[in-house]
């Protein structure tokens, strides 16, 4: 049913569950669903109350931090490392933990917890609870700060470019002020969440285990800082490129008013002898067609210097 169950000793050592108790003999028992698993829905509701049992089940989630009774109910997000999927559509991981019981429930693989796991089977568990959050949220946490710095170096490409008049603009900016949205609307929440985390006055979140989660909430606020100045710059560079394509625009449209000016008066010259009627001066003089020229040189000289003198040129 699970997709692994490990019972975590004081000593460090470890080993597979082979009941379906809800703690074991060890320091604590940890628990690890799939959501998607249907026999979750009849054993949760059997081992656990029923509000935590509900929280686990939930098929949408945001960051939460809920403490009840003695046990701390917890939704956290990760970068979705998953292949093929974009890293900003956030893995989410439901958590229940006790003094003896860690369950944790996911929807789409989550790298951090498979770290953990990785580390379980290696003999270097957490040695308690609190220390399996701690290590969960830590390895959430920077997997977090390096998709922002990734982001911010792509900020800095864009930045760069626009020293140059005749670079285009990038085609992927659109995509990455996406990205920076999508991952500040789980964050922001997260932050929060990781706060009240830090400070949650339980028996199983002893003060130097909540020391270093205030250490890791205030990197995640300085994650969600970075992204908030990340869209700020993404909207300048934006803002930049409009203004450039906007400047290019208007420089053209001048360009042909300009030209539409000086020619109009020739256009309607040209048009008025163009007429095939009788009585139209010149057709007899060989050298009409000549004054004529001039006459619309002339013209445009003129007009050249009345828009000179309107100061359209």
């Amino acid at each position: 049913m699970a997709i692994c169950v490990f019972d975590i000793y004081p000593d460090g050592t470890t080993k597979p569950a082979d009941d379906t108790a809800l703690t074991g003999d060890g320091t604590y028992r940890w628990w690890h669903f799939d959501l998607n698993d249907p026999a979750l829905t009849e054993w949760l509701p059997e081992h656990l109350p029923a509000i935590p049992a509900g929280a686990l089940i939930q098929p949408e989630t945001r960051p939460r931090c809920d403490a009840y009774e003695n046990g701390l109910m917890l939704n956290l997000r990760g970068i979705n490392l998953n292949a093929g999927q974009p890293a900003d559509q956030m893995v989410s991981v439901r958590m229940w933990v006790d003094d003896d019981v860690v369950i944790t429930v996911r929807m789409r693989k989550v790298f951090a917890l498979e770290d953990i796991r990785q580390g379980i089977e290696a003999g270097a568990a957490p040695a308690t609870p609190a220390a399996f959050v701690e290590a969960l949220v830590s390895r959430l946490t920077t997997r977090v700060q390096e998709e922002v710095m990734e982001i911010a170096k792509l900020a800095e490409y864009y930045e760069a470019d626009l020293d140059d008049d005749t670079t285009p603009p990038p085609k992927d900016l659109p995509a990455t002020r996406r990205r920076v949205i999508r991952l500040r609307r789980y964050l922001e929440p997260q932050r929060t969440a990781l706060t009240k985390l830090a400070a949650v006055d339980l028996p199983l979140m002893p003060e130097p285990d909540g020391l270093r989660l205030r250490e890791l909430a205030n990197r995640t606020t300085l994650a969600v800082e970075e992204l908030d100045a990340l869209r700020d710059r993404l909207l300048t560079v934006q803002d930049d490129h409009d203004l450039f394509v906007a400047r290019t625009q208007a420089r053209h449209g001048y360009r042909l008013s300009v030209a539409a000016g000086v020619f109009l008066p020739l256009g309607f010259l040209t048009g008025l002898f163009g007429v095939n009627i009788g009585g139209m001066p010149g057709l007899d003089n060989p050298m009409a067609f000549a004054w004529l020229c001039l006459s619309m040189a002339a013209l445009a000289l003129v007009m050249l210097l009345i828009l000179k003198l309107t100061r359209w040129l």
